[in-house]
């Protein structure tokens, strides 16, 4: 039931004829559903060619509309990380923030993961992914998204934009504000924002906005781009704050605006505003990085890793992993990040890359994100299961399993057609499974 005061506000607001195909919109017009490929892992293609997808999303290559009751998110694909599931219209403004490999880039607001994961897949594991969520429980799910998705170049957040203001000043290509809001482009997603709609509200959230757009145009460089997007239709969260942050910042100009309407596009809604900063952006590798550059770990410090990797991994792939990568070490926790990664000193750091495993007394134990990251090509043991097969449920469920095929003593890559999707260790014809306990499925 949408609130009395918001329906009269939007009749207001879009006149009597558009009103009425905006409110049929919510009370009799179907929600759409999409997802979009993971191309760090597979084709945009192959998720595109599934049997359960109806259409491409108009303003993402990647985007693609799916059958109501097709449930993808318990599909074994999703824990292998070929696709995140995105409401299509949230999938718009980091299609107008035109990402490019080896950019610096800021998603400021950015749990649960959607936009943080899409812009990783345009900058095929290229440039720094500075992402951040104030929320620490929100944070850790948009770490595991990270994960999941196999994404190497990102660190992690828990900060306030205020701090992040402070420490990254002038610092970013390109910043994404997918700002708190209202949220009234959820009212038919999720029942609670509607009762938790006022506008008092409303005008809380537009004064939140103003801040972070504030705090975040700090951040960018001259001649770089900014995104604003909200989910909710208020003039007073979209262009009353577009107009204010321009008529007190000069040096920005707006190059482009878009409202996505329930009524007019396959979505439940969104705004968005691309802003850029007068100057010519240089981007020449010599820039400077915020607190420092971070410490690699020396070699003999982590003997155990390379002894794994050795063991585990193809010729040449750790020379590939490595590259212009470091390791670095917090307690007994190995993490590879690029070696260009602002600090991580003085920040609230949930993931500063890619998190390779922990150092226990003299071995090396490797986390579930390398998995995620390596591909069946990387290790010289894998084993494949059918995603159609009880033996990858059995898996996700943290079951034992038993293979007739002989396969060498040791850590074993686990793939589903494929497509890894976590470790096992190989012992007398049987795979003891890694598959995190948190994240395993009762089918």
């Amino acid at each position: 039931m949408l609130p009395q005061e918001f329906k009269e506000r939007m009749k207001n607001f879009l006149g009597e004829e558009e009103y009425n195909a905006f409110i049929t919109a919510f009370e009799e017009d179907k929600r759409y559903y999409a997802l979009r490929a993971n191309t760090l892992k597979c084709d945009a293609a192959f998720i595109g060619g599934q049997d359960y997808i109806t259409d491409s999303v108009p303003w993402e290559e990647t985007g693609f509309y799916y059958v109501e009751d097709a449930s993808p998110g318990k599909h074994p694909y999703h824990e292998a990380g070929l696709y995140y599931i995105q409401e299509p219209s949230a999938m718009a403004p980091v299609s107008y923030l035109e990402v490019h490999p080896g950019e610096k880039i800021l998603d400021l607001c950015a749990a649960p993961g959607g936009k943080t994961t899409q812009i990783a897949c345009k900058l095929q594991g290229q440039g720094i992914l500075v992402t951040n969520e104030i929320n620490k429980d929100r944070a850790k799910i948009l770490s595991l998204n990270i994960e999941r998705l196999g994404i190497a170049n990102a660190m992690v957040l828990n900060e306030t934009p205020q701090h992040l203001s402070e420490v990254f000043e002038g610092y970013f290509d390109k910043i994404l504000i997918d700002a708190p809001c209202s949220g009234e482009g959820m009212f038919r997603k999720n029942d609670n924002a509607t009762d938790e709609w006022s506008y008092e509200n409303v005008l809380a959230c537009a004064a939140r906005q103003k801040e972070i757009l504030d705090l975040a145009s700090k951040m960018l460089l001259p001649g770089g781009r900014m995104v604003y997007s909200t989910c909710t239709f208020s003039k007073e969260e979209n262009e009353d704050n577009i107009e204010g942050f321009l008529n007190s910042h000069s040096d920005f100009k707006e190059v482009d605006r878009r409202r996505l309407w329930p009524h007019k596009d396959h979505g439940e809604g969104h705004f968005l505003c691309v802003l850029e900063r007068d100057g010519e952006l240089v981007n020449d590798g010599n820039r400077y990085v915020p607190g420092g550059k971070n410490v690699p770990v020396k070699k003999d410090a982590v003997k155990p890793f390379y002894s794994f990797c050795d063991e585990t991994l193809n010729a040449g792939v750790l020379d590939k992993l490595l590259g212009s990568k470091n390791i670095i070490m917090f307690g007994k926790q190995l993490f590879l990040i690029p070696s260009n990664m602002p600090s991580v000193n003085g920040l609230k750091v949930l993931r500063p890359g890619l998190h390779l495993g922990e150092i226990i007394k003299d071995r090396f134990e490797p986390n579930h994100a390398m998995a995620l990251f390596l591909k069946h090509a990387d290790v010289k043991e894998s084993y494949d299961i059918p995603s159609d097969s009880d033996e990858i449920r059995s898996y996700l469920n943290g079951q034992t399993l038993r293979v007739s095929k002989e396969l060498k003593k040791g850590w074993c890559l686990i793939t589903t057609d494929g497509y890894s999707i976590g470790w096992g260790k190989v012992a007398g014809g049987m795979i003891k499974n890694h598959y995190p306990k948190g994240l395993r499925i009762n089918y």
